[in-house]
């Protein structure tokens, strides 16, 4: 069970990388310095868990930074700079703000405008300076907490995302002591006990007095370095002024209202329903995922279709983009397969997608199955 799982405010901070999906594009700003480990008493990994779930955070401000080197082979021409590629590469740097459930905000900054996700009570606005268009959409009204859009920043949710994984299959322990953004914090290791698995550990940076997760670090196996990370450069826990979380469109932009209803409400506690050409194989760290898609199984070196269009961060055609991934074949069957530090895909010839961070071997063994 989650230790954060109760947690409304660190459920709000999710991982940059779902916002960078959301509003696009990023900045090359930031490091990581390192400093010298501060000296803090001791605590246990069972009490680093407790201060997770004990503390209270009335408020939030500050920079993130995120970066990520998953390991990703050249796919030159097939993917524009500004679309997959700019996001599983990289550094992105976001300004947050949170002053309780119901009052956030994101800002993605670049060189070339700056792009937003504001909730205000019932109002959510997605703003982008550089195309001068905002979206709007109003929640219904007694909208709970945990119902409404969380708008992902940092590494809260990630770490909450980690901790969920807590089983016999994961073996925890308390790293060195850090400083991130000025603040003293203790560190919590996660480390997979499935050798399938292609993580080597997750490493969460806890501020020692507030208790708010300030780092998140993924290390892939074989890796010194962090294939994912990202972090507070700069927070504090001062609730910030109500004018934060005000929108109103400048001059000349382009307004889409969205209808509320779009999106199928469901009862408290129930889940969407399962789809039946998805299902999950295995548990906790060794999970793959495996989804039947129509029409996938063509051979993709076959297909005529052009590259896409220099710059325009999409695909022309998916069977081009699977043309230049290596071939691979087993006793399970014949296919294309990607490959980075922390996952592996497999594209089956009979049109099955199986997605897991966890080595290619396993991914055969579940097509095999």
């Amino acid at each position: 069970m989650s230790a954060l799982k109760s947690r409304p405010v660190l459920r709000w901070l999710v991982p940059v990388t779902a916002v960078v999906t959301v509003i696009g594009g990023g900045a090359a700003l930031g490091t990581f310095a390192a400093q010298a480990e501060p000296s803090l008493p001791p605590r246990t990994a069972a009490q680093l868990l407790v201060d997770l779930q004990t503390s209270r955070l009335e408020g939030l401000s500050g920079t993130v930074v995120q970066r990520a080197d998953l390991g990703l082979p050249p796919l030159a021409g097939l993917i524009g700079g500004d679309g997959l590629a700019g996001l599983l590469t990289g550094t992105h740097t976001l300004r947050v703000w949170h002053s309780g459930p119901d009052r956030q905000r994101i800002a993605l900054m670049d060189t070339l405008g700056e792009r937003d996700v504001i909730r205000n009570g019932r109002d959510v606005w997605v703003w982008d300076s550089r195309a001068n268009t905002a979206t709007h959409r109003t929640l219904p009204e007694h909208t709970a907490g945990a119902d409404a859009p969380e708008l992902p920043v940092t590494p809260g949710e990630a770490a909450d995302r980690a901790l969920a994984a807590i089983d016999p299959s994961t073996e925890v322990s308390v790293g060195r002591s850090a400083t991130v953004a000025g603040r003293d914090a203790y560190e919590l290791v996660l480390a997979p006990r499935d050798a399938a698995s292609l993580v080597h550990q997750v490493r969460i940076a806890i501020d020692a007095r507030e208790h708010v997760p300030l780092r998140f670090e993924v290390f892939a196996d074989g890796s010194d370095k962090p294939a994912f990370e990202m972090a507070f450069t700069q927070v504090s826990y001062a609730r910030p002024d109500a004018d934060q979380f005000a929108f109103n469109p400048p001059p000349g932009v382009k307004v889409t209202e969205e209808t509320a209803g779009k999106r199928p409400a469901r009862a408290p506690g129930k889940q969407p329903a399962e789809r039946p050409d998805v299902r999950a194989v295995g548990e906790s760290w060794a999970t793959v995922v495996v989804a039947r898609l129509d029409g996938a199984g063509a051979p993709a070196d076959q297909a005529g279709a052009a590259p896409g269009r220099p710059g325009s961060g999409s695909v022309a055609d998916p069977a081009a983009l699977l043309g230049a991934l290596p071939k691979v074949s087993g006793d399970w069957g014949s296919g294309r397969l990607l490959t980075g530090k922390l996952f592996s895909a497999l594209l089956t010839d009979d049109g099955r997608l199986i997605v897991g961070a966890v080595t290619p071997e396993r991914l055969y063994e579940v097509a095999k199955g």
